[in-house]
């Protein structure tokens, strides 16, 4: 535990549920999912960025 002093009533969740809570919420609201950045006014420093995340394997 983070700190020592801390009393919850409630058990701590994982992020594995706590996506899983969101994504449920998200569907019984019916929200669309969003549009992603078009990036129109990116950076060239931030194009690069992204451009090594994606060439290292990862998604932004």
């Amino acid at each position: 535990m983070a700190f020592k002093t801390l009393k919850t009533s409630r058990a701590p969740i994982t992020l594995d549920e706590l996506g899983q809570r969101l994504a449920r919420r998200k569907a019984e609201l019916g929200l669309p999912a969003l549009p992603r950045n078009s990036g129109n006014r990116r950076t060239p420093s931030k194009r690069a960025l992204l451009k090594a995340i994606e060439d290292a394997g990862g998604q932004w």
